[in-house]
């Protein structure tokens, strides 16, 4: 995919992402994002856009007699990927989980050109994590690793509520993360200024402060026109 889309993608915030994804008509409203539980550690980054780099671990049981795979097997297969990685770690353990992530998982993946890290498991060393920018969305804190290893990679994973499969474009920030239909992403990316935009006129009016209830009416009435209007071309791309 071209680093312009991508860079287009981050100008905007994943709650707007999700409003334009709505306009497309190309999934249901209730599919395709996470649920609350999967929380940005770091709600002041920029949002993370990547492509879907998943695997499977277990922190709680213990590593099997076999060999199991390493971080730089997982690093080995981002070039099967339409662009930078975003992480997808499911933690197959239920309960006893420990952390999934820390620092050197992190810095790890970054200097191979991660876009952030999603997980449905804890993870620790965020102090230091949050230094080097990397943005990661998760569950909570643990302070051990317990017996944190990796399974499967680039197969299907569950995290959030949704099922993840490699290669999927993630968009994530402080309101959560969501997936994106590769087939509307470059449509997308042009459509949110235009949703913002709409959103505008009843966000500058309220913040005017001479905003009467008769001037409001008619600014939502004018943002719903043009979130119509917005929604009728999409439907129809």
């Amino acid at each position: 995919m071209q680093a312009k889309v991508l860079e287009k993608l981050r100008q905007f915030d994943t709650a707007t992402i999700c409003n334009v994804i709505e306009l497309f008509e190309v999934r249901p409203r209730n599919q395709g994002f996470m649920t609350r539980e999967i929380k940005a550690a770091f709600p002041d980054l920029p949002p993370m856009v990547g492509f879907a780099s998943t695997a499977t671990c277990r922190t709680f049981a213990e590593p099997p007699d076999h060999d199991v795979p390493k971080i730089p097997d997982l690093i080995s297969r981002f070039d099967e990927l339409s662009g930078p990685a975003a992480i997808v770690l499911q933690n197959l353990d239920t309960t006893g989980a420990a952390a999934n992530f820390g620092d050197v998982f992190s810095n790890t993946f970054k200097a191979f050109g991660a876009a952030g890290l999603v997980t449905n498991g804890p993870g620790r060393d965020l102090e230091q994590i949050e230094r080097i920018g990397f943005p990661v969305f998760y569950d909570g804190v643990v302070c051990a690793h317990g017996y944190m290893h990796l399974l499967d990679l680039h197969l299907p994973v569950q995290v959030g509520g949704i099922d993840v499969y490699p290669n999927d474009l993630l968009h994530g920030d402080a309101n959560g993360v969501t997936t994106i239909p590769l087939e509307i992403a470059a449509d997308l990316a042009d459509a949110c200024a235009e949703y913002a935009a709409a959103e505008a006129v009843v966000i500058d009016l309220a913040q005017s402060g001479a905003a009467s209830l008769g001037d409001m009416r008619e600014a939502f009435a004018e943002m719903s026109r043009l979130v119509a209007n917005l929604g009728k071309r999409l439907s129809k791309s």
